[in-house]
């Protein structure tokens, strides 16, 4: 269930992605699958850029779940801030929350799991004591 009252000041990570034309519909709202890539975008920025990379050398991240809440409609034009932060740490998991807000009021509210891969076998891998250190400070 979306937490109505959260506050994109809430959240350890922040991005804005601005609306296109095209992410419309024939409702005339954002469609629902776009709220997916405002998701992506958010844990992009949070897990990749920017400084020392957050994950362990040869690794990458899969998403294996993802629960999406729809709570308003989104219009352009504008602009969505998408709040992130991490709920737990697993031996080679990573759950986070994430919310879309638009002009302040929430839009959106998912959860996401994310498990770390070695890029050559695709198996999971344990997340190493400095990754923890590093995504820790996002919960």
């Amino acid at each position: 269930m979306a937490d109505l009252q959260a506050r994109l000041e809430d959240f350890p990570a922040c991005t804005t992605d601005k609306l296109r034309y095209r992410d419309c519909d024939a409702q005339g709202h954002v469609n629902n699958a776009v709220y997916s890539t405002f998701l992506e975008s958010a844990r992009t920025e949070m897990l990749y850029v920017g400084g020392e990379p957050i994950l362990d050398p040869g690794c990458g991240f899969v998403i294996v779940r993802l629960e999406l809440d729809f709570v308003a409609e989104t219009h352009w034009p504008g602009t969505v801030d998408i709040g992130s932060r991490i709920l737990k740490l697993g031996t080679s998991s990573v759950t986070m929350k994430q919310t879309i807000f638009q002009n302040g009021k929430v839009v959106a509210d998912a959860v996401c799991v994310l498990v770390q891969v070695n890029m050559d076998s695709r198996k999971p891998q344990a997340i190493s004591d400095r990754a923890r250190a590093r995504l820790e400070p996002l919960s």
